[in-house]
């Protein structure tokens, strides 16, 4: 029965998909326009950052519109078709669940957050302009 309904859901990804990708590029949120000197540091800090993702999963749709609507340049990991990047979401936080945001601390300590919501609440806190609508 697992494995029907593992096949079910893997169909409907390959039906869905590629319509989900559409709506995403179609309905890009305009991002935030900094100072160069402020975006600039923000572009450093999301050097610390990086997003596992499956293209195609509703949630991650959802941080990468926020991350474009910050401007946030975070190096996204495709946990979906990459095994590198899959064990390594296994190993840091303990699970394959994406969409999964790694941060590695100034001290080099590094945490996992996972949950879209917690992700764009995250990134919303340390990153949205003072006077931007969506903090």
């Amino acid at each position: 029965m697992k494995t029907v309904i593992r096949a079910f859901f893997r169909t409907l990804r390959i039906v869905l998909g590629p319509f989900m990708l559409l709506k995403e590029r179609l309905t890009q949120p305009t991002g935030v326009v900094r100072e160069p000197v402020a975006q600039a540091s923000v572009d450093q800090q999301c050097q610390s950052l990086a997003l596992y993702q499956f293209s195609t999963c509703p949630f991650c749709i959802k941080v990468r519109q926020e991350m474009r609507r910050l401007s946030l340049p975070i190096e996204k990991r495709d946990a979906q078709h990459n095994s590198a990047h899959r064990d390594e979401l296994l190993q840091g936080s303990g699970a394959t669940k994406v969409p999964c945001l790694k941060i590695t601390e100034a001290n080099g300590q590094i945490r996992w957050l996972q949950d879209s919501g917690a992700i764009v609440a995250y990134l919303r806190e340390r990153f949205a302009a003072p006077h931007d609508p969506a903090r």
